[in-house]
C-alpha cells in the first residue's frame, strides 16, 4: 500500500503518538520509513531533540549540530521498531510545512504522516493547511493515541461533501478498504448551517435531501465498486465536522478518509476546510486527508 511514508516531527507530545503509528504503518506494509525534523534555525542550537546541552557547550559545528538532533532522534524513536528495517532520520533547517513539502516531493513519499499539534513558528492549523492543501501525497494526521490504528482497524469512515477532491478521497478509502479486507462507511452530512439562521427546513424536505443524497452517493462511488460489497451508506443532517465524528464514534471507526474542502479550482491555492481542520484536531482516530492531486 505504501512504498515510501514519511513521518515529520517536532519533538512535541503529540508526535509521540503519531511516530507509534508511523512505525506501525511500516511494519505492516514493509515500508521505507523516513523521520524528517525541520529545525527552524541551526544556530541557536534550541532543538528539543538535544535539549540537554547546557550555555557553555553550545559553540559546536552545524555537522556537530546535525549528528546531535539525528542521535537525539534515533535515540528517542528506535525502541518504537520491532523490525530489523532501519528508518532513516534527517534533519533540515527551514520553515516546516514548505520543507516537509519539498521533501515528500523529492523524495517520492506515498504517505505524510503528521502529529496534529502547535508551534510558535507556524500554527497547528497553518501547517495542516498547506501540507494538505499541496502535498502530492495523503496527509495522515494523528491527535490522539489510537490502540488499533493499522495493526488491527476494521472499520474506514469515508466523509463526502460531494466535490472533485472528494472523489479522489474515495478512490483512495475504496481501494484502502479493499486491500486490507475491512468495512467501508460512506458518510455525507447534509450542512444545516449552509442556509442561513433564518431558513428552517421541514421534516419532509430534510428527508427528501437525504434520499437525493444516498442516490447522488450510489451513483458517483457505489457504482466504481466492482466485487467490493463490505460498505454501507449514511446520510446525517447537522453541522459536517460533528456529524461525521459522532457517526465515527458509533460506528467504532479506526481510519477517517476525507478531502479539503474546496471551491477553488486549483487545489494548491485552496484553503483547508472548517470540516477537515476540526475533524483533524477533535477525531480520536487517524484522519487521513487526500486532495486531487493524488
Amino acid at each position: 500500500m505504501f512504498k515510501k511514508i514519511l513521518f515529520a516531527t517536532d519533538a512535541s507530545p503529540v508526535c509521540e503518538i503519531a511516530a507509534k503509528t508511523a512505525f506501525e504503518l511500516s511494519e505492516k506494509y514493509g515500508s521505507k520509513l523516513i523521520l524528517l525534523h525541520v529545525d527552524t534555525d541551526f544556530s541557536q542550537g534550541t532543538c528539543p531533540f538535544v535539549s540537554d546541552i547546557s550555555a557553555e557547550e553550545k559553540e559546536f559545528s552545524g555537522l556537530d549540530y546535525l549528528a546531535m538532533v539525528k542521535g537525539g532522534m534515533k535515540k528517542r524513536y528506535d525502541s518504537l521498531s520491532k523490525e530489523s528495517r532501519d528508518p532513516e532520520y534527517k534533519v533540515i533547517e527551514g520553515k516546516p510545512s514548505e520543507e516537509i513539502l519539498k521533501f515528500a516531493l523529492k523524495n517520492k513519499v506515498d504517505c505524510i504522516i503528521l502529529g496534529a499539534h502547535a508551534q510558535k513558528e507556524e500554527p497547528a492549523g497553518k501547517i495542516l493547511q498547506k501540507i494538505a492543501t499541496k502535498a502530492h501525497c495523503p496527509v495522515l494526521s494523528i491527535a490522539r493515541s489510537c490502540e488499533t490504528c493499522f495493526w488491527y482497524f476494521n472499520q474506514i469512515v469515508f466523509g463526502t461533501d460531494f466535490s472533485n477532491a472528494s472523489m479522489s478521497a474515495f478512490q483512495f478509502a475504496y481501494k484502502l478498504a479493499d486491500y486490507v479486507g475491512c468495512k467501508l462507511h460512506i458518510f455525507h452530512a447534509l450542512d444545516i448551517e449552509s442556509s442561513g439562521p433564518s431558513v428552517i427546513s421541514s421534516q419532509k424536505q430534510i428527508e427528501d435531501q437525504i434520499k437525493k443524497a444516498k442516490t447522488k452517493i450510489k451513483e458517483l462511488y457505489i457504482s466504481q465498486m466492482e466485487n467490493f460489497d463490505n460498505f454501507d451508506i449514511a446520510v446525517w443532517e447537522g453541522v459536517p465536522y460533528i456529524e461525521l465524528l459522532k457517526f465515527t464514534r458509533k460506528t467504532s471507526g479506526d481510519l477517517i478518509v476525507i478531502a479539503h474542502h474546496t471551491k477553488n479550482s486549483d487545489s494548491g491555492k485552496a484553503f483547508l476546510g472548517r470540516t477537515t481542520e476540526q475533524v483533524v484536531l477533535r477525531s480520536a482516530c487517524p484522519v487521513l486527508s487526500v486532495n486531487q492531486h493524488v
